[in-house]
């Protein structure tokens, strides 16, 4: 299933929640350290190159690769290479002898009518090619099989790479977000510092009642614990980014093209979510699986092998040695020196009768499995058109919002402008500059995100669509 992740588009109402919950010392500390210079384009390339479990899943792909050499090299013939040394006895016996477990001596010598403790020296060497020639396609399969996983690793790299700099874009935009609103949040407290030397200036003229000084200095206040809530806010999502960037934490100044631009790109073709790097990912499982079940159903076929030995004894015990139970020696040169060579050469065919049985069970477990990651596959797709029309809807939705945003601005800013005149010239009264000044934060904090909101909703696109092309294309 698809496991996008994305960070909320923001508006006043979230900002808010969030902000009350943070400490106010993240941001003193923070404050203290230097901002390094960060575009997104270089955090998607860190992210790439950094993230912890891209880096994994990398790594996996490497070593899939190599279990397709690994795969190749299984069929190569088989040489063995013994040499071997003994000292004992060679007493014989008629008989039958099973050698249970493969744990039997295979000394070979007279069948006497009596023990015989007559001990020597002895050697075996020999040289064995074992090589199953044909296997009915066994061989191909096994290759393809190795081919198809490694093909699987590399499609999950891609996709937790595509994946994990989505995130980091959204953690991106609304970085930059929080920074404008912090901003937006320092003049607010400057301009109701300002206000407030007004107030007292005019309270101790006796020109406007004394309470108004008060409130005046709760507003001031207020402004002070809503930038304390900014900047928590905005560290806050420092920590994010570099999380997701998969190195330490720390301050960031940003690219502020976001903030004074939009995109102009709105079309895409949504066909091309038939090309997203999750969708290949589950593909490739499927082709494993599918590839796995074609290798299973070869496994039921026999075996041709061809076999080559050659094989050197040495022996203590002499050719007489049946006629004069003497006839050896306890000299170990003597006893390891080759005297005796055989070859032999052959060919094999081998089928286990009862893997038909075995191997059909197997084959449909695989073809369930098959069956399952498809459904998991058209679930995933469903999903991503989902997202795709979702991402126009937002889009839309942004766009619209953008275009409305310089007008709230002026109306509030002209509105603030006109009731601190009329306060100044004793005209109206302090609550109504006050309500004048909320609506002028309101205004300014939906500037700020009109812009980020705008970005977001094209990331969301770009995200459905599977190509961050839509998105960089446009910075």
């Amino acid at each position: 299933m698809v496991q996008f992740a994305f960070l909320p588009m923001l508006n006043r109402k979230w900002f808010s929640y969030l902000a009350l919950g943070w400490v106010i010392s993240l941001g003193m500390c923070g404050g203290a350290r230097a901002q390094q210079y960060l575009s997104l384009k270089q955090a998607l390339q860190v992210t790439a190159e950094q993230y912890g479990l891209i880096k994994a899943k990398k790594s996996y792909a490497q070593g899939a690769q190599e279990s397709i050499h690994s795969a190749r090299r299984e069929f190569l013939p088989n040489l063995n290479l013994v040499a071997q040394q003994d000292y004992g006895t060679v007493n014989g016996q008629n008989g039958p002898l099973y050698g249970f477990g493969g744990f039997a001596v295979a000394s070979s010598g007279l069948p006497l009518s009596r023990q015989s403790w007559n001990a020597a020296f002895g050697s075996l060497y020999l040289a064995n090619v074992n090589w199953d020639v044909f296997t009915f396609g066994r061989k191909e399969e096994r290759i393809k099989t190795a081919q198809s996983m490694a093909l699987r690793e590399q499609r999950d790299y891609e996709q937790e790479i595509f994946q994990q700099q989505v995130k980091v874009a959204g953690a991106y935009l609304n970085l930059l977000a929080a920074k404008s609103l912090r901003k937006s949040w320092e003049k607010n407290l400057s301009r109701a510092d300002a206000f407030s030397t007004l107030v007292k200036t005019r309270a101790r003229n006796q020109l406007i009642p004394g309470v108004d000084s008060s409130q005046a200095n709760a507003e001031v206040s207020n402004a002070h614990i809503s930038l304390t809530k900014a900047r928590d806010f905005e560290q806050e999502q420092e920590n994010r980014l570099a999380q997701l960037m998969g190195i330490p934490p720390q301050r960031f100044e940003l690219d502020t093209l976001f903030l004074i631009k939009v995109p102009q790109t709105t079309q895409t073709d949504s066909g091309k979510v038939e090309a997203h790097p999750v969708l290949k990912w589950y593909e490739s499982r499927i082709q494993v699986s599918d590839q796995q079940a074609r290798y299973l159903n070869r496994l039921k076929y026999p075996t041709v092998s061809l076999v080559g030995i050659v094989q050197t004894r040495g022996s203590g015990f002499n050719s007489n040695y049946a006629q004069d139970q003497n006839s050896f020696t306890g000299n170990y040169f003597t006893g390891i020196a080759p005297s005796r060579t055989n070859y032999l050469i052959g060919a094999a065919i081998s089928w286990n009768v009862t893997q038909l049985s075995r191997i059909a069970p197997q084959v449909r477990t695989q073809q369930f499995q098959s069956k399952g990651l498809k459904e998991e596959y058209d679930l995933s797709n469903q999903i991503l058109h989902s997202q795709l029309l979702l991402s126009e809807n937002k889009l839309s939705n942004a766009y619209t919002n953008y275009r409305e945003v310089p007008f709230q601005l002026k109306a509030a800013s002209d509105a603030y402008t006109q009731r601190s005149v009329l306060y100044r010239n004793g005209l109206t009264n302090l609550v109504d500059v006050t309500q004048a000044l909320y609506a002028l934060v309101r205004a300014e904090t939906d500037r700020d995100l009109a812009y980020a909101n705008v970005w977001q909703a094209l990331l969301l696109k770009a995200a459905a669509l599977g190509d961050l092309n839509v998105f960089t294309q446009e910075f």
